[in-house]
């Protein structure tokens, strides 16, 4: 089962910083994966969104507060400050803070310290963990709202493959899985290029891209048919994959029977984010069952787990390796 450091070692560091990133390599995870958006000059960064007064201090940067405003974003209002109205430059003088704060107060003390890093950083810090380790460091990017993106000129899904084939990652076989919640941008990549594909799904909705369609729909078996002649997974919700008495849906043993990988979303150690039967206690912030989670998904054969917190995975699977979190 691989193991993907969802936004970095999210659990232990605000997400999305090369320092996540760095840490969920000393763990041992075997992808790390960042979500990118653009900025004004067509820069590949990495943020969970293009919004991001919930990830960095621009709220408290007087000099970009005439920058707040309000856009429809695949079909939502969404009011912050957004990466597509900053240069890099600009972007590069803001710092990273903890998203959850009231969930993991402890990653606040690292607010202030980490600027958010280009894609080429990202790469660069892989292939130096490369070759430090000697092992294989996957990345597993995620484009957000390209859709949307294209509309202001940006083609993400292009501008991340150049970079990509540029870095040397090309064919099947290299460490990459591009991945997107929407249709279009994964058959235009299923054309122009041969890196492997991950069409992700929600337990509730539809792409963007295709009001017409929902995930619910994505996942039975005709839809994944369909899914499999332009990709070569789903990344999908655990909801999806296992129902109330943790038995399987059905999802998975149907996508592999059309040749599909399954990586499951997210497994996080907070009872906050775990399942009622799993929680230990009534502190949101307290620590679940993980473990029994894990368990689960590799009883039901998923073939991949997005966590934010790869080492108590790799610890559940007898893989955990070098450090534990309390020793950095």
């Amino acid at each position: 089962m691989l193991i993907i450091a969802h936004r970095g070692a999210s659990g232990e560091r605000p997400e999305h910083t090369l320092e996540a990133y760095d840490l969920a390599i000393d763990f041992g995870a075997d992808f790390i994966e960042p979500d990118l958006v653009v900025t004004a000059d067509g820069v590949l960064v990495a943020r969970h969104e293009n919004e991001i007064s919930g990830t960095t201090d621009v709220a408290d940067r007087p000099e970009f507060a005439e920058r707040r405003t309000t856009k429809v974003i695949d079909g939502e209002e969404v009011t912050g400050w957004f990466t597509e109205d900053f240069t890099l430059a600009e972007l590069r003088t803001l710092r990273a803070r903890e998203r959850l704060p009231e969930i993991r107060p402890d990653n606040t003390r690292f607010d202030g310290l980490y600027q958010v890093p280009t894609l080429a950083e990202i790469n660069q810090l892989v292939r130096a963990r490369e070759a430090e380790f000697g092992r294989v460091i996957g990345i597993y990017p995620e484009i957000k709202h390209p859709a949307y993106f294209a509309t202001l000129g940006h083609d993400v899904a292009t501008l991340l493959v150049e970079q990509l084939h540029a870095a040397a990652y090309e064919g099947a076989d290299a460490p990459v899985f591009i991945q997107c919640f929407e249709i279009e941008p994964l058959r235009r990549l299923n054309a122009m290029t041969d890196l492997r594909l991950v069409q992700l799904v929600s337990d509730e909705g539809g792409p963007a891209d295709d009001p017409a369609i929902d995930y619910a729909g994505m996942v039975s078996r005709q839809g994944l048919a369909e899914i499999a002649t332009y990709a070569d997974g789903i990344g999908a919700a655990i909801p999806l994959l296992v129902d109330e008495r943790a038995n399987s849906t059905g999802v998975v043993e149907n996508a592999h029977e059309q040749g599909l990988l399954v990586h499951a979303w997210t497994v996080r150690k907070e009872n906050a984010f775990l399942p009622p039967s799993l929680q230990r206690g009534d502190d949101p912030q307290g620590l679940g069952s993980m473990r029994d989670l894990v368990a689960v998904l590799v009883g039901i054969g998923v073939d991949g787990i997005f966590t934010d917190d790869p080492y108590y995975a790799l610890d559940a699977l007898g893989r955990a390796w070098r450090v534990r979190p309390n020793e950095q």
